[in-house]
């Protein structure tokens, strides 16, 4: 067992052979090729044939001297963290909650890094699910909330590894159990390196990440531009943790990303999706905003949107006055949608889009705007992958926008009552702060929200106004009949 300068268990003062021990065995088929139905069968045994090179020994801060209080760990955390350590694996909290922790932004995510096996986890914990192909994960749910535990990973170094890169570098399975000494240079930021030990309450820092997040300092570990191929969405995540929480983005990745950002094309739409949610509805969209276009990066996820920000000072206004508007709602606890900041980010593209087809056949402004939007997204999820549960309202609210220019008869009414009405309006609001809507056409569709049936009847000019005295017939005079 490795020991500290002062006497110390490097794994807590936990006496275990499977916790001094990160040699592990595995299976192979007949070509000596690690399939991942034979990963699946041994998921009870380490992945490692030979031990790869550990680190120097961390520095360790004790409780007294850093702000971490189990107060800021939720309930359902702290129960893991304990009973894997009871159970005499190492336990540690690591990553976005020891760094917002000590940041005092009172953290909401809670990881987990054992020495344990996955499986080993599941036998703990009856509520504990497996997921992920990449690398296996341990999901531990409480009721709604769930905590992520990761086994020790280390660098695949030896031939018999499993793992495999694509020819970009990037990694594309990584299935390699280690010891804790490995595990942090497969962290991705120093801020997010940081283990707090359950069994004394001390947070273990190998790579000067206590430092950076005091200096509020965002740094990669290891060389930069070899981890932004293996891993292109680290791009994303330091515009998204420079955006959340004030970080600068220190000067060496700044000029790796400059030379690695086409390498998000290389990236899986579907997870790219996900990053899009992380990087738009978390509350802090407009800076992270600002800040993918200044690295070159919003082009890279959506390329026409860039193309006509770069061309159009009004579509860049109404773009940031509704990213604004979302991290307002985020703040006050309402909901958001992505549907409607997609729609925001195709408008113009779609727009212009429908006007060509308008003139290649004849069809309404409505018509034409749905048949745009269906050829945007199309093209679209060739770099982020949009369910449906979010483009088809999204085409629905946009093919409602030429609706808002009518204001008298039935059809004007029953806007109103449309499925998509709110929403669509919301977005005529913008487009009016851009000038493409007039001040009165906005504020009659406020209005008329707040009237009752029969004066909202009134004013899409379906019945007279009851103020109004109808006017009386004049009754025509019968000429006399002829030859009387």
């Amino acid at each position: 067992m490795a020991v500290l300068s002062d006497g110390a268990s490097l794994y807590g003062g936990v006496s275990n052979p499977q916790a001094d021990s990160h040699l592990f065995t595995m299976p192979r088929g007949p070509a000596g090729l690690l399939s991942y139905g034979a990963f699946l069968q041994a998921s009870d045994s380490h992945l490692k044939n030979y031990p790869n090179p550990g680190s120097t020994a961390p520095k360790v801060i004790p409780r007294a001297a850093h702000n971490v209080s189990r107060d800021e760990i939720s309930d359902a955390a702290l129960k893991v963290l304990y009973r894997l350590h009871k159970a005499g694996y190492q336990s540690f909290l690591v990553g976005g909650g020891v760094r917002d922790a000590i940041l005092e932004l009172h953290p909401k995510d809670f990881d987990i890094a054992t020495n344990a096996t996955p499986e080993e986890v599941r036998s703990l914990f009856s509520s504990c699910r497996l997921i992920g192909r990449r690398f296996r994960l341990a999901h531990v749910r409480f009721g709604r909330e769930v905590i992520e535990v990761a086994t020790f990973r280390a660098a695949a170094n030896h031939v018999d590894d499993d793992s495999s890169h694509d020819t970009e570098g990037r990694i594309i399975r990584d299935n390699v159990y280690g010891s804790l000494d490995e595990d942090v240079w497969r962290r991705d930021f120093t801020c997010n390196a940081l283990y707090y030990n359950i069994a004394d309450f001390s947070i273990w820092d190998y790579t000067g990440g206590f430092e950076d997040v005091k200096c509020k300092r965002l740094k990669l570990i290891g060389d930069p531009a070899q981890r932004l191929r293996e891993d292109p969405v680290r791009m994303l995540r330091a515009v998204r943790f420079a955006g959340k929480l004030g970080f600068t983005i220190d000067e060496s990745v700044v000029a790796a990303m400059r030379g690695h950002a086409n390498l998000l094309t290389n990236v899986p739409a579907a997870r790219l999706f996900d990053e899009f949610l992380k990087l738009f509805q978390s509350g802090y969209a407009e800076p992270t905003f600002e800040l993918l276009r200044e690295h070159s990066l919003f082009g890279e996820l959506f390329p026409a949107t860039e193309d006509e920000l770069s061309k159009d000072g009004n579509y860049l206004a109404m773009t940031r006055s509704a990213l604004r508007n979302s991290d307002e709602r985020v703040a006050e606890g309402k909901s958001v949608t992505p549907m409607f900041l997609l729609g925001v980010f195709f408008w113009l593209p779609i727009k212009k889009l429908a006007e060509i087809r308008r003139t290649e056949e004849k069809m309404s402004e409505s018509q034409a705007l749905g048949l745009a939007a269906y050829e945007v997204v199309s093209e679209q999820q060739r770099r982020i992958s949009i369910p449906k549960r979010f483009t088809v309202p999204m085409r629905e609210m946009l093919a409602l926008q030429p609706r808002f220019d009518n204001i008298r008869g039935k059809r004007a009414m029953n806007l109103v009552e449309h499925k998509r009405f709110r929403a669509a309006y919301d977005f005529m609001l913008l487009r009016a702060e851009a000038g493409e809507v007039s001040d009165e056409i906005a504020k009659f569709w406020t209005d008329i929200q707040l009237q009752s049936p029969e004066a909202r009847a009134v004013s899409f000019q379906l019945q007279a106004s009851p103020d109004k005295k109808p006017q009386s017939r004049r009754r025509r005079r019968r000429k006399p009949p002829q030859g009387s």
